[in-house]
């Protein structure tokens, strides 16, 4: 079992394409399956039926796990074993007729201007790394890019003359996306006056770098941006994901199309996109009530 699903992990990797952070998800979903089948008795995959597949959606219910991660969890079970079935390793499909439980979409948090205002404003511009941390939160404001894809960047990947970043999203494809005058202007101080005393050797192609002068992780952007929040006193909870949901909702709020949007985002499908319509929508509701007389 562990083998055939560390043969599907290269598979999905090599064949596939797919984001390292989808692969992480594959890998993980997949583990927990395969030790809630051996915790059971089940030893070969060959074993495995649609029965063992059900049992296994309702513990993570009964655990308490959202119907999202439920689904998340039957689309790497079906991929696994579409696999197998196709490469001869088990004889029947058990998960070709498993339908996905009905999601509930929840409508996106966002951040409204003036918190995007507060947290903005919370680095230190006397020190090199506040420089950075202003660079980084201008330029995920400026994009609303993920931050797998923020750190990811590379120096060569922002043209400050032009005005764009150039951006590896899902899948290994690339868009370009503007960059405003204010993001510009804080990059461009933190190349000339921070990055440069930051990094250690001259081979480093990281864009935003750590106090030790290498790539900065995922988890040491979570670790500013919590930082930032509490300082401008933000009670809501705020992650990266916050500031890509506020990014989409403000311009759509200002007049933004709706497709320019899906393109920034690198959303695959329109209807991804089109929940920050609903957010919109919503605003306007809330200012109607408060404000018409008959409302």
């Amino acid at each position: 079992m562990d083998r055939l699903l560390k043969d599907f992990i290269q598979y999905v990797s090599v064949e596939k394409g797919l984001a390292k952070n989808t692969l992480e998800s594959y890998s993980r979903d997949l583990r927990s399956f395969c030790a809630y089948l051996k915790k059971n008795g089940i030893e070969s995959m060959g074993q495995v039926t649609r029965a063992e597949i059900v049992g296994y959606l309702l513990s993570l219910q009964k655990s308490g796990k959202a119907t999202s991660t439920l689904s998340r969890n039957l689309a790497s079970i079906r991929s696994f074993c579409h696999y197998l079935f196709n490469e001869k390793a088990i004889a029947e499909n058990p998960a070709s007729d498993l339908e996905s439980p009905k999601t509930v979409k929840k409508l996106p948090r966002i951040m409204t201007l003036n918190e995007i205002d507060l947290l903005l404003e919370q680095p230190d511009s006397l020190q090199l790394t506040g420089v950075r941390d202003k660079a980084m939160l201008e330029v995920i404001y400026a994009t609303g890019i993920r931050v797998s894809e923020l750190i990811s960047l590379d120096v060569g990947d922002i043209n400050l003359e032009a005005g764009f970043v150039r951006c590896t999203g899902k899948g290994s494809k690339e868009r370009l996306i503007p960059l405003g005058s204010v993001a510009i202007r804080n990059v461009d101080r933190y190349l000339t006056e921070s990055r440069p005393k930051l990094v250690r050797h001259n081979g480093e192609a990281a864009l935003f770098v750590n106090q030790h002068g290498n790539r900065l992780t995922r988890q040491g952007f979570w670790k500013i941006l919590k930082k930032y929040a509490r300082q401008a006193n933000i009670t809501k909870e705020i992650t990266p994901h916050t500031i890509r949901h506020s990014f989409a909702t403000h311009l759509l709020e200002n007049g933004a199309d709706l497709r320019s949007v899906q393109e920034m985002l690198g959303h695959a499908d329109i209807a991804t996109t089109q929940i920050y319509t609903q957010v919109t929508k919503r605003k306007l509701k809330d200012v109607y009530e408060k404000t018409h007389p008959r409302a």
